[in-house]
């Protein structure tokens, strides 16, 4: 990855199950406002998936039940983007998310080649530990001033793939570094809880895939899977799968234009 986007951690990968070499990348005609900026290494990341029993610190009734606790086997997390540095602070973006800014109907319906989801639920929590797991991630979000998560469930038209966006608002961008080291399953301090919604209520069985980006004092999240958990032939399914999830994202760049200083291109 280019030095704004460079992997911070990995699994490793099971011998079996290798992606072929391919970086992710910004849609075409994206390039003035990323959402990814550089390339993840393909060489990236599989785990065995964690079998261990995690006990749930909150939940509410979109949460997932039996399912609350799941864990995506791949997690790749890039460093923070420079482009967004001036959101580094909440004192200078202090006005709350909400669903129809996030969930724009831009992004009701969204692409990426091959893939096209629509959204089939959405839900903006003004309380991180009740959409959360694990004492850790809950003391930290906590910690770093957490007062927002935004999730979405997405499904695919052919009904094969499903993904969650998730958006994590915290005081600074320290906090944001933070919450995405605890948010590595390696680390076992918990992860927010998948948002039930039709076709995606059993989010996180089997085999999945989630792509962490920082924005600022933001953290975004594309969190992605075949339907039913079945793994992928290779990573490249799930990174274009990503791509098109990830496009909520977009808030970041119209918050970016909100700031006192904005420079505005366009």
């Amino acid at each position: 990855m280019s030095g704004s986007g460079s992997p911070m951690t990995t699994h490793q990968a099971e011998e079996d199950f290798r992606p072929t070499d391919r970086s992710r990348r910004p849609e075409p005609g994206r390039s003035k406002k990323p959402l990814l900026i550089g390339a993840v290494a393909a060489v990236a990341v599989i785990a065995v998936a964690v079998a261990a029993v995690l006990m749930m610190g909150g939940g509410d009734e979109k949460g997932g039940g039996a399912q609350a606790t799941v864990l995506p086997t791949v997690f790749t997390p890039s460093m923070a983007n420079r482009d967004t540095a001036r959101l580094g602070s909440r004192t200078a973006d202090p006005r709350p998310l909400n669903e129809g800014e996030v969930f724009t109907p831009a992004v009701k319906t969204v692409t990426y080649r091959k893939y096209a989801f629509t959204l089939a639920g959405s839900d903006v929590s003004a309380d991180c530990k009740a959409v959360t797991w694990g004492e850790r991630l809950q003391a930290d979000l906590a910690k770093y001033g957490c007062n927002q998560i935004v999730r979405g469930a997405y499904v695919s038209g052919d009904k094969k793939h499903v993904g969650q966006f998730i958006a994590i608002n915290l005081a600074d961008q320290a906090g944001a570094e933070q919450i995405v080291r605890d948010l590595n399953p390696q680390a076992e301090a918990g992860f927010v809880v998948p948002l039930q919604a039709p076709g995606v209520s059993d989010f996180g069985k089997g085999f999945s895939a989630a792509y962490a980006q920082i924005y600022g004092h933001y953290v975004v999240i594309a969190w992605v899977q075949r339907a039913g958990g079945e793994q992928p032939a290779n990573l490249n399914e799930m990174i274009d799968v990503s791509l098109a999830v990830e496009k909520p994202g977009d808030f970041v760049w119209a918050r970016m234009q909100l700031l006192p200083d904005a420079r505005r291109t366009n």
